[in-house]
């Protein structure tokens, strides 16, 4: 007789693989509410459930994930994880995979706070499933409303959340951090004493993404001037596939990338594969400015934190040296005060 499985490991794991794959959050968020329902539950009362077909009617429970559930209590992968494990990334080249391998760690990530799709531990667990050293939380500011962008009050609780967290692992941090809009005006869109107490900022354009070229440059110099910020989010705002399809904004790359190196502030590549940004272009003029980077996923769900891979093709092909990559480097020089 086979051993059973572990049922709810399998349906985190398909999640993971969906979420990675893109696929949509409907189909996702089956398989994360249907582990949420049996994690607390112990393996014989799973297999009783499955025996007695009560299964299903639990809350959060359908055919789908009851198949692959009964599955894994017989001791079989079920089948469609096995769909999914068959689908192999295509293999990264020689430099970026060397890259990747030097990677500790990701500066920019979502959880449930704001628009993520997962709580803050479920972000956590996946990134030391993938051999992570740290996880900076970045979740949005309160501008960003269709975000759920977090108030002053709400920061400091999730800073809270972390730090109890923190004392809990071992071998790995979870570093503080907002993703701050960049005002109209070029102000962030946060406490300045709240900013200070972070690890890691990134400020992004989110709003009024066709500005004039001459007025969205002088915002962007006035964020990069914030002694707050660290990094500069995704930089053109572009969206190249999907339905929100989204041109780059326009501004002065030469004045924004010589301020950002100057100044200390870290240019993302955004491994997001509907945003690829900043286009090879303007990475390549990011590069020959002096600037320093960061190679993010913009992760709002767990399975994109292994997203990590687009990023480095595009940072390889366009010769990014890896130390200037800041996400190459330990947590305690990450978060060392700059100057």
């Amino acid at each position: 007789m086979t051993d059973p499985r572990d049922a709810v490991a399998d349906l985190r794991r398909i999640a993971f693989l969906l979420e990675r794959a893109h696929e949509s959050t409907y189909r996702v968020r089956a398989f994360r509410t249907a582990a949420a329902v049996l994690r607390k539950r112990d393996p014989e009362e799973i297999a009783r459930l499955v025996r007695t077909g009560e299964l299903v009617r639990l809350k959060g429970i359908g055919e789908v994930t009851a198949k692959c559930v009964a599955e894994s209590v017989r001791g079989e992968p079920p089948a469609y994880l096995q769909k999914l494990e068959e689908i192999e990334p295509t293999p990264l080249d020689r430099a970026a995979e060397a890259l990747r391998e030097a990677i500790r760690g990701d500066c920019h990530s979502h959880t449930d706070a704001s628009d993520g799709g997962s709580p803050l531990r479920e972000m956590v667990e996946t990134a030391q499933a993938l051999g992570h050293e740290y996880l900076v939380i970045t979740d949005h500011s309160p501008r960003l409303t269709v975000a759920n962008g977090l108030s002053a009050e709400r920061l400091r609780a999730q800073l809270a959340d972390i730090a109890e967290l923190n004392a809990e692992l071992t071998g790995f941090r979870v570093l503080t951090g907002i993703e701050v809009d960049i005002n109209e005006d070029g102000s962030l869109d946060q406490d300045e004493e709240l900013l200070a107490q972070l690890d890691v900022v990134v400020a992004s354009v989110h709003s009024k993404l066709r500005m004039p070229r001459a007025e969205m440059t002088e915002r962007m110099l006035t964020a990069i001037d914030n002694p707050h910020v660290d990094v500069l989010g995704h930089c053109t705002g572009r969206m190249v596939t999907g339905n929100r399809k989204r041109p780059e904004s326009q501004f002065d790359a030469d004045a924004v990338f010589a301020a950002c190196a100057e100044r200390g502030v870290a240019v993302e590549v955004n491994s997001r594969p509907e945003r690829l940004d900043p286009p090879r272009r303007l990475l390549r003029q990011a590069v020959e400015a002096g600037c320093e980077f960061t190679i993010d996923t913009d992760a709002h769900a767990p399975g994109q934190l292994d997203w990590l891979r687009n990023g480095c093709e595009r940072a390889a092909e366009c010769e990014v040296p890896t130390e200037r990559i800041r996400n190459t480097w330990s947590p305690e020089r990450l978060t060392r005060p700059r100057g």
